[in-house]
């Protein structure tokens, strides 16, 4: 599998995905190894359902609204480049990003993009408020799963 996620991801694709993400070389083909195992479809795009394959967000409270983050409004399928740019929220704040290039634009794991991004994880209606029954939501969610837990210990 690791050699057919290198022959089908070009050398210049790599470098345009570790400019616009911060991801390095190793790290991209790593996880486009790992986005190809997820394609069970095989047409390099995953789905919703292939995300909810993944047995630590079909366990995670908000496991959902992680999986709808990688999908922009009306679509249903997320390609590689998509894929990454959402995972580059996820990485950690480097403090120095911004001033290796004053004119780049901000990077995707800038505190004002990380918190936009979890901003978004709540706003379901996509209306940029996060409303009381939005919020409460993901309050009973949270719960449930802490019961579950304090079940499962028991």
């Amino acid at each position: 599998m690791g050699s057919r996620a290198s022959t089908l991801l070009r050398e210049e694709e790599i470098e345009e995905i570790k400019k616009e993400t911060g991801f390095s070389h190793s790290q991209i083909t790593r996880l486009y190894s790992r986005f190809t195992s997820l394609d069970k479809g095989e047409n390099g795009t995953l789905s919703r359902e292939d995300f909810q394959r993944i047995p630590e967000l079909a366990i995670n409270p908000l496991g959902d609204r992680i999986i709808n983050a990688f999908f922009p409004e009306g679509e249903d399928q997320v390609n590689f480049r998509g894929f990454m740019q959402t995972l580059a929220h996820f990485r950690p704040i480097e403090d120095n990003e911004k001033s290796k290039n004053p004119t780049a634009s901000e990077p995707l794991n800038s505190r004002t993009n990380k918190l936009l991004f979890a901003f978004r994880l709540y706003d379901l209606d996509r209306d940029d408020k996060i409303s009381r029954d939005e919020l409460l939501q993901v309050l009973e969610k949270v719960d449930v799963e802490q019961k579950m837990s304090i079940r499962f210990l028991h």
